[in-house]
């Protein structure tokens, strides 16, 4: 069984328990890491997005900002936190994020700003928003489109999936059938899009998430077998992940993505190396892993 996750959410941000109770969870899994990855989603025009206001009114809005500089202070507080648990713990923690990528020409700069002040361990690239015509929208935004907009989107969608790959920010991309959870884009039509972004996550040598919190919606990951046998195709690594909001959920269903996995023809699962650079865990991802 995998002693590790990367993908995990806490209090202050969109999770349920705090990082000293997600870390007294893994200590009883018998856990060797765990990485904590908040989200990091900064857009200037976030707070007019249609799904702002449903955002407010469920009480999850904190973890959406127009502000690098309200980010980063969030961040500051939260990896200050995880530093005292360095000092108590034999579990190896890793200070991580999970980052909507923009392409605008500011995000970038603020973003490189931000990650040299922060100097997080690993980056999740993510794509849980489509900026088309000035406009955010997300997943649910697209349930409600019609079905030419829902069409325009999910091209948009697998661009800046592609776009965020070839950015070179990642350790790896998260969810990559995202809009599955909605039922979008799950028809074979859309599989060349997805095998142009499998071809450019190739080509850029970044790694893909196998998520299992999917399972709490169908019988399959992000991403489901289609993509999962694309991977293997091309030989690519996957790295399992539950994506955990809560205590509760670290560790679910990996050893069933990874039979699920194994059985499409993957044979590259990655796991974690430590490597040293000015005393932090800089690199901790090894692809060099076969059949664990």
């Amino acid at each position: 069984m995998q002693k590790f996750s990367l993908h995990t959410h806490t209090i202050g941000f969109d999770g349920r328990n705090t990082e000293a109770e997600m870390l007294a969870r893994a200590e009883e899994l018998g856990w060797s890491h765990i990485g904590f990855s908040n989200h990091f989603i900064v857009h200037r025009a976030i707070k007019e997005a249609p799904m702002y206001q449903y955002a407010v009114k469920g009480n999850y809005h904190n973890i959406y900002s127009s502000s690098f500089d309200e980010v980063i202070a969030k961040f500051e507080e939260h990896y200050k936190k995880i530093d005292e648990l360095k000092k108590e713990s034999d579990i190896k923690i890793l200070k991580g994020m999970e980052v909507d990528f923009f392409a605008y020409p500011e995000w970038r700069e603020n973003f490189e700003k931000a990650r040299a002040h922060l100097k997080p361990d690993y980056l999740i690239g993510a794509a849980h928003f489509i900026e088309h015509n000035n406009t955010l929208y997300n997943s649910h935004d697209l349930k409600a489109s019609s079905k030419a907009e829902q069409n325009q989107l999910l091209y948009r969608y697998w661009q800046n999936e592609r776009a965020a790959a070839q950015s070179g920010l990642f350790t790896f991309m998260a969810h990559l059938d995202l809009m599955k959870k909605v039922g979008l884009g799950i028809e074979p039509e859309w599989a060349e899009e997805e095998r142009k972004t499998i071809a450019t996550i190739k080509n850029v040598g970044v790694l893909v998430e196998l998520n299992t919190s999917y399972f709490k919606f169908g019988n399959e990951p992000y991403p489901g077998q289609r993509i999962m046998k694309m991977l293997a195709q091309e030989n690519i690594p996957v790295l399992i992940s539950d994506d955990a909001h809560a205590a509760s959920q670290l560790g679910g269903n990996f050893a069933i993505a990874k039979e699920m996995a194994k059985n499409c023809g993957i044979t590259r699962f990655a796991e974690i190396a430590e490597s040293k650079e000015n005393n932090n865990i800089r690199i901790p991802i090894n692809m060099l892993s076969k059949n664990r």
